[in-house]
Formats: C-alpha cells, sequence, structure tokens
C-alpha cells in the first residue's frame, strides 16, 4: 500500500485553497485532523498519497500556498517526520 502523506498549514484559509486547488487537479485527497504532533496553527491537515508529491509540490509552489510542512510517518509509524524539499520524489 502506498504511504500516506500529510500537507500541515498555518491558516484555514491556506488549507480550503490548497484543498480546492488538488481537487481542481484530480489528485486525490482527504481532509485529516491534524494530529497533536505537528504543532500548526491550522487543526485542519490534506492526507495524499506519495506518488502525487511531485504534482502537489508543484501546485504549492505555482500558486504561492503557505504551509507549515509536508509530513510522513516515521520510521517506527507512530509519529511524522517533515519531508525534505527533494525527498520522495523521482524526477
Amino acid at each position: 500500500m502506498e504511504e500516506e502523506l500529510l500537507i500541515a498549514f498555518d491558516s484555514t484559509q491556506q488549507a480550503l485553497r490548497a484543498e480546492m486547488l488538488l481537487e481542481y487537479a484530480e489528485i486525490e485527497i482527504d481532509i485529516f485532523p491534524t494530529p497533536k504532533e505537528i504543532t500548526a496553527g491550522c487543526a485542519m491537515s490534506i492526507q495524499f498519497f506519495r506518488g502525487a508529491i511531485g504534482e502537489v509540490r508543484k501546485i504549492i509552489a505555482e500558486q504561492d500556498i503557505e504551509i507549515r510542512g509536508i509530513y510522513g510517518k516515521d520510521n517506527e509509524g507512530r509519529g511524522y517526520t517533515l519531508i525534505t524539499e527533494g525527498e520522495g520524489v523521482d524526477e
């Protein structure tokens, strides 16, 4: 099964904007409560599959969406770690 990643936001406005743009791009997403391990200003995160990370990052950059970060499960699968800019993308 493909790994699920989370985008965390500092504002609900940016989360709603990202939701609209990602859905318009036909990227499979879910709205997900921001885990307590991720400190963010917004209680809403967007969950998506790792295979879409390149397209997600492109939309975030082109549309100037302000995010806290993109997170994946840590090695133990209990918490979350920040995914760096080039990580997880095969280009």
